[in-house]
């Protein structure tokens, strides 16, 4: 991998990255502009009538994605039926389209949630960045993937259909950091807000609540 990318690996969150000065949640009470943002226009979900959609904007390549991952899945463990959970791959350079592409290869085969952690290990731990289809292949048939199936995914119209749709959404969202998580397609919240991954699950409880209750 070219000096390029290792950098980009390295520093490329747009906004992930914790401020320096200290600010944390208020676990009673976040504050709107302070903990969490309320988007300038609503965004549809696409959930049934009294569930709540709580999204995750991430990278692959992203260091704190790779630290917030373990910690939302355990957040995600213990969530009431009524919360629908999705995520969005996001590319903020050309070079990164391959990890989008990968994870809709992996949602289109069923096998995205067994393999998650072990991608992020893959890139984060073993230094293997994953960024071809051909390294991606191989690395899955280490884990029992079908190389012929996945490139069939990989490739796929569908896939390059729902790449547009991730484009359109992290727009429409105004995502510039990851990760990012979005409740109900009104509210966003993330450790580059709270500056703090156990405080962006504070926030996570407190926007889910208020969105049950119809508070907010």
């Amino acid at each position: 991998m070219n000096k390029l990318i290792r950098t980009l690996f390295a520093s490329l969150v747009l906004g992930a990255a914790f401020a320096s000065a200290p600010s944390f949640a208020s676990p009673a009470a976040p504050v709107n502009g302070k903990d969490y943002k309320t988007l300038p226009t609503q965004q549809t979900v696409d959930v049934s009538a009294g569930k709540i959609e709580v999204t995750e904007f991430f990278w692959y390549g992203c260091p704190h994605c790779n630290e917030f991952e373990p910690i939302l899945e355990g957040w995600l463990k213990k969530q009431d039926p009524d919360v629908v959970f999705k995520r969005v791959p996001v590319a903020f350079q050309p070079q990164f389209v391959p990890h989008q592409k990968l994870y809709h290869a992996l949602v289109e085969l069923g096998v995205e949630p067994q393999l998650t952690s072990k991608i992020f290990h893959e890139i984060h731990v073993e230094r293997d960045y994953l960024l071809t289809p051909e390294t991606q292949a191989d690395f899955l048939a280490k884990n029992g993937v079908d190389k012929q199936k996945f490139l069939a995914a990989y490739n796929s119209f569908a896939n390059d259909s729902m790449i547009k749709r991730d484009d359109q959404m992290i727009e429409s969202y105004q995502i510039d950091g990851v990760p990012t998580i979005a409740v109900q397609g009104k509210y966003e919240t993330g450790p580059g807000i709270t500056n703090s991954l156990e405080s962006t699950l504070q926030v996570l409880d407190y926007l889910v609540a208020q969105v049950r209750a119809k508070k907010m």
